[in-house]
């Protein structure tokens, strides 16, 4: 095993103890297990409304003491989970940052409020996804996006219009266990954190903002394509159907749109991943989600995972912070999610 391998691995099992010791505890012990689990200098890059905060305290005291508070039966199911050393800059230089990734659903039957999000009476399945950086043998950051928009499907109080692409499906891998506890062969590691370059750099990055095909998206990406899309966008089961529910209305909006040094990019074994809390500059020049143009300069936040079979990416599950999205647009998502509660008589 490499040094690499051996890093990783590392990382991958301090990563998963924390994962289990969050978990494990009740609200009033997150705190402590943050604490343990985090190190000093920790930075915790969190979805709007949240954002960012420092120290270990910061992420206990916004987001997990209080989430596990309105949902004490809280359960992780997990998806995908893997690491490597990230090569994210867009010029081929390697950055070298070790990470580790996760993604899947965090379920649960909610008994109060969280950010007042209204407990209805019915469970929820949260999709969240989570990158963690290490430094050595230390966590030193983390970006986590949460599918609020879905989750304000599910309890009946949508802030979007229907997506286009089918509602709620964010399934683990098809016939592959995307749980990479083990190390991984070094030479498909190499070739899948190759090929997704090439797709980003060389092809996302190509739109002559006219035609798609140009984009060359079909070298890339399998016919039978499963693309795992936010709430509402929704998820296309074949690359036409991402052509047309997705990537077309998408660049009508954000013509411009380009991918700019990652924050992480990084392989292991066929998966792939990426992230940034500027991951992508746009500006919006076109209508979106019944939304007009604003003209606006635009910054995604997004997070990725990519499953690679042969010389085709098969699935992509893909999270974009919408609730950031559309704060740019001047449009408070969470105060349409509020409304629509008070209106109904919720308790947020």
């Amino acid at each position: 095993m490499s040094q690499l391998q051996t890093d990783n691995q590392r990382n991958k099992a301090k990563a998963l103890a924390f994962w289990k010791a969050l978990d494990k505890a009740e609200s009033a012990a997150i705190p402590q297990v943050c604490t343990d689990h985090l190190d000093a200098r920790f930075v915790w890059k969190g979805p709007a409304p949240l954002g960012r905060c420092d120290e270990p305290e910061g992420i206990a005291k916004v987001f997990w003491a209080p989430l596990k508070k309105a949902i004490p039966d809280l359960k992780r199911e997990t998806h995908l989970f893997f690491g490597g050393a990230s090569s994210g800059n867009a010029d081929g230089s390697k950055d070298g940052r070790m990470w580790v990734c996760g993604t899947g659903y965090l379920s649960g039957t909610p008994s109060g409020s969280f950010l007042g999000i209204p407990a209805v009476g019915r469970p929820v399945r949260i999709r969240w996804g989570e990158f963690l950086r290490f430094d050595g043998e230390n966590i030193v950051e983390v970006q986590t996006i949460i599918d609020f928009v879905d989750w304000f499907e599910q309890i009946g109080l949508p802030v979007l219009p229907p997506p286009r692409g089918a509602a709620h499906v964010y399934p683990a891998p098809t016939d592959y266990d995307g749980v990479l506890e083990a190390e991984q062969d070094e030479a498909e590691t190499r070739e899948t954190l190759e090929f997704g370059r090439d797709f980003i750099y060389g092809g996302l990055n190509n739109f002559d903002q006219t035609d798609l095909a140009k984009m060359g998206m079909a070298r890339f990406f399998h016919p039978n394509l499963k693309w795992y899309g936010p709430g509402g966008i929704g998820a296309c089961m074949s690359f036409s159907e991402f052509e047309n529910l997705h990537q077309r209305p998408w660049l009508t909006a954000f013509p411009d749109r380009k991918v700019q040094d990652l924050e992480s990019l990084f392989a292991e074994g066929r998966l792939l991943a990426a992230s940034g809390v500027v991951s992508v500059r746009a500006t919006h020049t076109g209508p979106y989600l019944d939304q007009p143009a604003t003209q606006k300069s635009i910054e995604f936040s997004g997070i990725d995972f990519w499953l690679r079979s042969g010389n085709k990416l098969t699935e992509n599950w893909v999270f974009v912070d919408m609730i950031d999205l559309f704060a740019q647009f001047g449009v408070d998502l969470f105060a349409r999610m509020h409304a629509q509660a008070s209106t109904r008589g919720f308790q947020v």
